[in-house]
């Protein structure tokens, strides 16, 4: 799953629009649309947008023996 396809899952868990995403992340609807396209987020933009969700962002490698990088 593309972190474009987790952004707008939890956007419609938080019933929130791309748009006011964009708004508070301070760019624009379009500009953020764009980026949604691309799939283009730094570690740093998706702490941004948990933090505006309300939520915790993590990134990690899971091995099948629970072991977690």
């Amino acid at each position: 799953m593309t972190n474009a396809q987790k952004i707008k899952m939890a956007l419609a868990y938080k019933n929130m629009s791309e748009s006011e995403l964009a708004r508070q992340l301070g760019t624009t609807p379009q500009a953020f649309n764009q980026r949604m396209k691309t799939d283009k987020f730094s570690s740093s933009d998706l702490e941004k947008i948990a933090l505006i969700l309300g939520c915790k962002w993590t990134a990690e490698f899971e091995f099948p023996d629970g072991t977690k990088i």
